[in-house]
C-alpha cells in the first residue's frame, strides 16, 4: 500500500478524532472553539482527499474503505460529545436518526456489493447534501459560544434537525433503491 496524500488525508481525519475530544474537555479558555477548528480541518479533507485521489489518479481499495469510516466515526463523535455536553431528548433523537441512518445505510451497501449491485446505492446528491449539513451543524455547535451576535449553537441546532430530515430523506431514497434486490425471494437451496 503507497501512502499517497489523499490517504494521508484520509488518515488524518482519522487521527483528527482523538484531537477533536481532548480539545472539547480541556478545561481552557477557546478550547472548544479550537475543537471546532479541527473538526472543520477534517471536514474539509473529506471532499478534498476523494477530490485528489481522483484527479491525481491515486484511488486505492484501502481508501476506498477508510474514508467513509473516518467521515462516519468523525459525525458519531462529535454527535456523543455534543450529546455528553447538553443531554436532551431531541439531541438524543437527532443523535440516534444520524448515527442509526449511517450503520443502516453502511451495512445496506455492503449487502447490495454482496449482490454485485452496489452501484443502486452509490452516493448521491442527497447524501452529500446531507454531509455539508451535518458537518456545518456539529461545527457551529462545536464552536458553541454566540460570536458577532450570532448564536452559533442555537444556529448549528436547528441546521443539525434539517439534516437529520436530510438524513432520514436520503436512507429512504436508497431504500428505495435497492428494494427490488431486498425483495425479491432467495434460493431455497442457498
Amino acid at each position: 500500500m503507497q501512502l499517497t496524500l489523499p490517504l494521508l488525508l484520509t488518515l488524518g481525519r482519522v487521527a483528527a478524532i482523538p484531537v477533536v475530544m481532548v480539545l472539547f474537555f480541556l478545561p481552557l479558555p477557546h478550547a472548544r472553539q479550537a475543537a471546532m477548528v479541527v473538526f472543520v480541518a477534517a471536514s474539509i479533507t473529506d471532499w478534498l482527499d476523494g477530490w485528489l485521489a481522483r484527479r491525481w489518479q491515486q484511488e486505492s481499495r484501502f481508501g476506498a474503505f477508510l474514508d467513509p469510516v473516518a467521515d462516519k466515526l468523525l459525525v458519531a463523535v462529535a454527535l456523543i460529545l455534543l450529546l455528553y455536553d447538553r443531554p436532551g431528548m431531541l439531541l438524543a433523537l437527532l443523535t440516534a436518526v444520524i448515527i442509526g441512518r449511517e450503520i443502516a445505510v453502511s451495512a445496506l451497501r455492503e449487502w447490495m456489493a454482496e449482490l454485485g449491485t452496489r452501484a443502486r446505492v452509490a452516493v448521491s446528491w442527497l447524501g452529500k447534501l446531507k454531509t455539508g449539513f451535518q458537518m456545518t451543524a456539529i461545527a457551529m455547535m462545536l464552536w458553541s459560544s454566540t460570536t458577532f451576535g450570532i448564536p452559533f449553537y442555537a444556529v448549528g441546532y436547528a441546521l443539525l434537525i434539517v439534516a437529520a430530515v436530510l438524513t432520514l430523506q436520503s436512507m429512504v431514497a436508497y431504500l428505495r433503491a435497492a428494494w427490488p434486490d431486498m425483495h425479491e425471494q432467495s434460493d431455497p437451496g442457498s
